[in-house]
């Protein structure tokens, strides 16, 4: 499964929607927006490395290639709103280029999503949503230095290799770049080796394909790039504190 970053790439019209429960995400980035809306419990933001904590009904909207992770606090339950910048083209134009300095909103009325099923809606909901935003915060440009472009590569590189022999070595490769630079660039962005992003990637595409799928533990395992069975239990209970097969039970 391609969970993030290829939307909103080639699909014009996307509008996708999921919910998630007591789940983590590592940094990643994509062309569409998203929307990350708090059902329940609380949740921990960082967009572009700014903190936030979300708690019921608070809404993050992502910009497109806004780096951003979320980690649940205690309990969470969210809803994931991916959509592509077309679907609301003149928001779009009038703020290319520009990020927000807040990207929370806090919201009065339940989202009821299973409602949004026109375009007309959907469209009608997102350029309310970008109504708020306009009010609630100021926009400045987005900035890109050149460290940040060569991270992107990687992590692309990772989201499009993860299921197969991903290595550093590999990447530098790949990308043309030399194995000591990329190591020491992914260390200073992400606080992490590229080995432990990756799996920390793998384990949360894991935990999707767990409760999203039919898929047994050991197929989900291969799926998501590990060819030693007790190598994927032993990283899956380090990240989650238990098994597949618990993860998969819990409500």
């Amino acid at each position: 499964m391609v969970f993030f970053q290829k939307h909103g790439v080639n699909e014009k019209d996307l509008f996708r929607f999921f919910s998630l429960r007591n789940y983590q995400f590592p940094y990643h980035f994509h062309r569409a927006y998203e929307l990350i809306y708090l059902n329940d419990g609380q949740l921990s933001v960082s967009i572009d490395k700014k903190e936030y904590t979300l708690n019921k009904n608070d809404l993050a909207f992502v910009f497109p290639n806004q780096m951003h992770e979320f980690k649940t606090i205690d309990c969470s339950d969210i809803t994931i709103v991916l959509f592509s910048p077309e679907l609301i083209g003149d928001f779009y134009m009038n703020y290319k280029g520009m990020i927000p300095e807040d990207n929370i909103l806090h919201l009065d009325n339940i989202i009821n999503f299973n409602k949004l099923d026109s375009i007309y809606g959907k469209k009608s909901f997102l350029y309310s949503l970008c109504d708020m935003l306009v009010n609630h915060t100021s926009f400045i440009p987005s900035k890109q230095s050149t460290k940040t472009k060569v991270l992107y590569k990687m992590l692309l590189f990772i989201e499009q290799n993860y299921s197969n022999d991903c290595t550093l070595k590999k990447a530098a490769k790949y990308l043309n770049y030399d194995y000591p630079y990329l190591s020491k660039l992914f260390i200073q962005q992400m606080g992490m080796t590229f080995t432990e992003y990756l799996n920390n990637y793998r384990i949360s595409q894991s935990c999707y394909m767990l409760k999203n799928s039919n898929l047994s533990v050991s197929e989900i395992a291969f799926n998501c790039g590990y060819s030693n069975l007790r190598t994927f239990h032993r990283n899956f209970r380090k990240m989650t504190n238990m098994s597949p097969k618990e993860y998969r039970e819990l409500d």
